[in-house]
């Protein structure tokens, strides 16, 4: 067995043998060949191939022909096809040829591993021809003296190989060259072709597969010949308005052939061809009168010809020609019609009489004017109405009633027959029944069931609706005995009103109407919602009809799809007739999203999304929140008022303390006289006159001490007890006035004392010891009992008055002009108090009330000695007494911390504060 290195030298002396070229220049045989050597093939035929290889290679590399492989287009063959017939040649067998591609080769598998080409072949699959069938010829006339023969024939089926066609002819005697077709295998033209010669015509077909011919035709060409159409055609106008005459020339010489015509004609702007019978036009001629047409029509007209035996072919059209009849009156009165208006009056009708204008072979010429007459059928001896009018509508102003109107239409050849419109005072006649459409194509069909009764006519109205425009009526009339019409121009997605009248002899029935579209699309838009009223757990949502212009058809329901921000959505379907619908089973305080959708019968549109909120609280919840609570709080202001009302005394106490009236205080019990007026004079003029009202004045005489009882002589005990008895401030003028009564007083302390501990009267008392203008001086007490404590603005009033100095103010008190000025007698006695308050300040402070500008007032706890007051107060009063008045002057300190201001005895000023 050889090894790898003698096969790959096995297949180096292959290829060398296969393509090194020898000393001549020409290839070295190959090691093998294939038989047949590029075959044609029939379509699905058997087909076997050898391959046989050369001795010389089987000599150098032992290979045999059990190495062979096949393979068809570079794919393996399978081996079941292979057939080893010797050691130098294998056959391969294929039982269809169909499936075989290009090319076909041989090869040898070496040592099982190299392969190597041998040969190879082309294989060409396809069919032999067919035999030509449906052979004819035609001779065209090319001018008056030149003809040619063409002939057509079915090639049959294709082939897949290079098929030849030939067209063959002879006469009895004589054979012409072949016509060989050029780019086309199924005509031939022969030039040089005789008459009145029977010609013998058959089709040859060849290719590699075979050969087949046609039947033969035998033919006199003459009998086949086709015309050329006649020329310069012209039409005119005859006498008649129903006749034209057309003439023409002929290019066939009577004495090759005689002709016969057919003529044809429309009129304009109609695409139906009419035919003037062949019989008349059988024989041969060069002019014809058309008749039967309408007058003042314009038509078109066109003719051909053929052999007169019909032998042959017709030739082609001629050029159309065109021509018009003359004007004759017309045939048939203008169809009318008429609108009424009752909107004005019942009793007055506006009538619009409408007539249609006639088709042109109806006017049969130019319509000049209409004549319109109308007579009132309920009153005989009522002139008849005329009107001349060129439009082809008219108004008029009738009282309601019965009328009959004729109209009459006239051009230049006469006038029309009378069109006659009955107008009833009512539509009392029975209606069509059953009204219906149906689209077809571009026509919409208007169909009805005719009333029992005799029916003349029907006017069909319609017109287009419209929401932003009124509805433009068009109308047509059609006779009794019909029960259906098309109705033309109607256009698609557009809304249609039709109605039906019927027409009596003797009336008019009412109309029927019906809407209807041509076609349906889906809406232009969708309905756009809105909410009505939101509640708790519904919605009421609304919306408007969509115009009819946007509808685009009938709209067969509403759709509503709402839902949450990530809920599901939810579909109900609504009544197209329904603008409202109540959503219910909703979530509370819930954002939901609604949208609309319209249908119809070709689709749906959605309108715009909307979102809404229902309410947190149902209806009446609040309510029953908020009604209880205000309940609760009016009876617990009621309670509180009633509270008040009983406890007024002790609210009062503390929020308005009782400010006694001097004038009502029980110093008029002992005090003799009350004066008029007090004056009160100081050094600056203070007090005016008026400024002290309602005071109680007691007075006592000077000279006279046993006048003072026990009773009067009482507050000067009261000082002795001052500093056991006092808890706060002084009130009034205390221990520096002459005779005074001190009290306990309202606290300021920051101890935390209230008004509750000095709830008792504080008292003021002001001695004064002068004459009374110019009398004998007299001691004069004034008292005044209050719980409410000064203001500081009335305990030192000085600072409001100006003007005077501070010394001054401060030294300040209350003093009774009796008319006269202050002698310098009374300045003994207040310089003695005086010395007497500076003497014993340490111990007598505690009683004396002092005024300080700007600082709250702090009681001033200082003791005192029981005994000193005793001797002070006792050595003033002896002194005082002796004919003098003794005036209190306040004493003033400086301020020291935690010092209290002091309270005096409060003057009644103009516009001042007075103790009530």
């Amino acid at each position: 067995m050889f090894s790898r290195w003698n096969w790959v030298a096995c297949g180096f002396y292959l290829v060398l043998n296969i393509c090194s070229p020898d000393a001549s220049g020409e290839l070295v045989q190959s090691c093998g060949h294939i038989i047949p050597e590029s075959p044609v093939l029939a379509l699905g035929s058997n087909f076997t191939a050898l391959c046989i290889l050369n001795e010389s290679c089987l000599d150098f590399g032992n290979i045999y022909a059990s190495q062979i492989i096949w393979k068809i287009k570079n794919k393996l063959v399978p081996k079941e096809q292979y057939r080893e017939i010797n050691r130098t040649v294998s056959s391969v067998t294929f039982n269809d040829t169909s499936l075989l591609a290009t090319p076909l080769t041989c090869n040898i598998l070496a040592d099982g591993q190299i392969e190597q080409n041998i040969y190879g072949i082309t294989i060409t699959v396809g069919l032999a021809p067919e035999k030509p069938k449906n052979l004819s010829c035609i001779v065209h006339q090319l001018s008056k003296f030149i003809y040619v023969m063409n002939c057509t024939w079915n090639p049959g089926r294709h082939t897949f190989l290079d098929t030849q066609f030939r067209l063959r002819y002879s006469w009895p005697e004589e054979i012409f060259p072949d016509c060989i077709p050029k780019d086309v295998n199924n005509s031939c033209t022969i030039i040089d072709i005789q008459f009145f010669v029977n010609t013998e015509i058959w089709v040859e077909a060849t290719n590699a597969l075979g050969k087949a011919e046609s039947d033969p035709l035998v033919v006199d060409p003459i009998d086949i010949v086709k015309p050329l159409p006649p020329q310069n055609v012209s039409v005119s106008s005859g006498v008649l308005p129903t006749v034209l005459k057309l003439s023409w020339e002929n290019w066939i010489s009577d004495a090759v052939m005689t002709l016969k015509f057919n003529i044809r004609y429309r009129i304009v702007g109609d695409p139906d061809w009419m035919e003037v019978p062949s019989e008349d036009t059988a024989s041969p001629r060069t002019s014809f009168s058309v008749q039967g047409l309408r007058p003042y029509t314009e038509y078109v007209f066109s003719i051909r010809c053929m052999k007169e035996d019909g032998m042959g072919y017709w030739s082609d059209w001629s050029k159309e020609k065109t021509g018009i009849t003359t004007e004759d009156k017309p045939s048939k009165g203008p169809p009318i019609w008429r609108i009424i208006d009752k909107s004005h009056s019942p009793a007055s009708w506006t009538v619009h009489l409408i007539w249609k204008a006639l088709k042109p072979f109806e006017a049969n010429g130019v319509i000049l004017q209409y004549e319109v007459a109308v007579r009132d059928k309920s009153s005989f001896s009522s002139p008849v109405r005329k009107y001349n009018v060129t439009s082809t509508n008219y108004t008029l102003q009738l009282p309601e009633g019965t009328y009959e109107v004729t109209l009459i239409a006239r051009n230049s050849v006469g006038a029309s027959p009378q069109s006659v419109l009955l107008i009833p005072a009512s539509n009392s006649k029975a209606p069509v029944k059953n009204l219906r459409t149906l689209p077809k194509h571009d026509k919409l069909w208007v169909g009805w069931t005719a009333p029992n009764s005799y029916v003349l006519k029907y006017v069909i109205e319609w017109c287009l609706v419209s929401s932003s425009s009124d509805c433009i009526i068009e109308w047509q009339i059609a006779q009794g005995d019909v029960q259906g019409i098309d109705l033309k121009g109607i256009k698609p997605f557009k809304c249609y009103l039709i109605t039906v009248y019927p027409l009596y002899a003797d009336g008019q029935g009412s109309g029927q109407s019906v809407k209807a579209y041509l076609k349906q699309d889906r809406p232009s838009k969708g309905p756009t919602v809105q909410t009505k009223k939101v509640g708790k757990a519904e919605a009421v949502l609304t919306w408007n009809h969509l115009t009819v212009e946007e509808q685009n058809g009938f709209i067969r329901n509403y759709t509503i799809l709402y839902k949450t921000i990530d809920g599901n959505e939810t579909v109900v379907t609504v009544d197209p007739s329904k603008t409202e619908y109540t959503l219910s089973s909703l979530t509370s305080d819930t954002l939901y999203t609604v949208r609309m959708m319209a249908s119809t019968d070709n689709g749906s549109r959605t309108g715009p999304d909307f979102t809404f909120t229902t309410q947190k609280f149902g209806k009446g919840e609040i309510e029953a929140i908020v009604v209880p609570v205000c309940l609760a709080f009016l009876l617990i202001v009621l309670l509180g008022v009633l509270f008040c009302f009983n406890k007024r005394d002790l609210i009062k106490k503390h929020i308005w303390p009782i400010v006694p009236d001097p004038s009502k205080s029980n110093i008029a019990q002992w005090s003799p006289q009350v004066p008029a007026k007090h004056n009160f004079n100081s050094k600056d003029q203070m007090y005016t006159e008026g400024s002290f009202t309602d005071v109680s004045v007691v007075e006592v005489e000077a000279d006279d001490k046993k006048s003072f009882s026990e009773q009067d002589l009482k507050p000067f005990d009261l000082l002795k007890k001052e500093k056991s008895t006092s808890e706060g401030h002084s009130s009034g003028i205390g221990g520096s006035s002459c005779m005074s009564s001190p009290r306990q007083s309202v606290s300021d302390s920051d101890e935390g004392e209230t008004t509750q501990n000095t709830s008792s009267t504080v008292q003021y008392s002001t001695v004064v010891l002068n004459g009374y203008r110019d009398q004998t001086p007299v001691q004069v007490f004034s008292r005044s009992e209050s719980t409410q404590p000064l203001l500081d603005s009335e305990e030192r009033p000085e600072e409001h008055a100006g003007g005077a100095d501070s010394t001054a103010q401060r030294q300040q008190y209350f003093r009774q002009n009796g008319g006269q000025d202050e002698t310098s007698t009374d300045r003994p006695c207040f310089e003695r108090a005086k010395q007497i308050a500076h003497a014993n300040e340490g111990d007598f402070v505690g009683f004396v009330q002092l005024q300080i500008s700007g600082q709250s007032s702090q009681p001033l706890g200082l003791g005192m000695e029981k005994n000193t007051q005793e001797a002070a107060l006792s050595s003033v009063l002896q002194t005082c007494t002796e004919g003098q008045a003794v005036i209190p002057e306040t004493v003033e300190e400086n301020p020291v911390d935690e010092m209290p201001k002091s309270y005096l005895p409060q003057t009644v000023r103009q516009g001042g504060y007075m103790p009530q």
